[in-house]
């Protein structure tokens, strides 16, 4: 009787190397900044090419593909690594922005540079927490990221909707709004899930209120 399967042992898949993963995660943020640069020439995508919700997911995306898991120097890592990513992404869109015939100014004072320190700490915070074992931190994490997008959404509801149209600001809301259940969801216990979704609902409020209070 012919076996339906082979009964020699798969051969394991070989892990990609952390240089490998490096390259790929770097690349991908000069990637995003170039994108974004070009997305901003498209009408239907020109509002999100100029909102820093999905600035923000790529960055945990990437952190995420460099596995950084949370232990000795762990979460250190992984916040520089975030502030280093958005950074990049800056310097994408301000190359491609000048090759493309635009002038800009890469400059330290930028609101957006500034703003990148802060919003890639909390991009490497999240990515090491929303991997982790215990489910208040994991819960916390999705509540933080999904803060990201609802506050600047509301914020732009606010105050630019009136030239770009409220369509792509609802959905980033609704993104959020996906993102802080899959936390409530995902972080198991009764408390954690208080803690999802207190840091998604505060969250909110307070990125809100930058946005307000600085003028971004």
């Amino acid at each position: 009787m012919t076996p339906l399967a082979s009964s020699a042992p798969a051969t394991p898949v070989a892990p990609v190397p952390a240089a490998a993963r490096v390259s790929m995660v770097l690349g991908g943020a000069l990637l995003a900044g170039v994108l974004t640069s070009y997305g901003q020439a498209v009408g239907p995508l020109s509002s999100v090419a100029n909102s820093a919700g999905p600035w923000f997911l790529v960055a945990v995306a990437l952190l995420l593909v460099l596995r950084v898991r949370a232990g000795r120097g762990g979460p250190a890592l992984a916040m520089v690594t975030g502030v280093v990513l958005l950074e990049l992404m800056h310097v994408g869109y301000w190359a491609t922005t000048n090759l493309r015939g635009f002038p800009d100014v890469l400059s330290l004072t930028n609101f957006w540079v500034l703003m990148g320190v802060p919003a890639g700490v909390l991009a490497g915070a999240c990515a090491v927490l929303v991997r982790s074992r215990d489910g208040r931190l994991r819960g916390a994490a999705f509540g933080a990221v999904a803060a990201v997008l609802v506050g600047e959404g509301i914020r732009a509801l606010l105050q630019v909707a009136a030239t770009t149209g409220v369509v792509t600001w609802i959905v980033e809301i609704l993104v959020g709004a996906a993102v802080l259940v899959a936390g409530v969801v995902l972080a198991g216990s009764p408390a954690a899930r208080v803690l999802a979704l207190g840091t998604g609902v505060v969250g909110s409020v307070a990125v809100l209120a930058v946005f307000l209070l600085l003028g971004g």
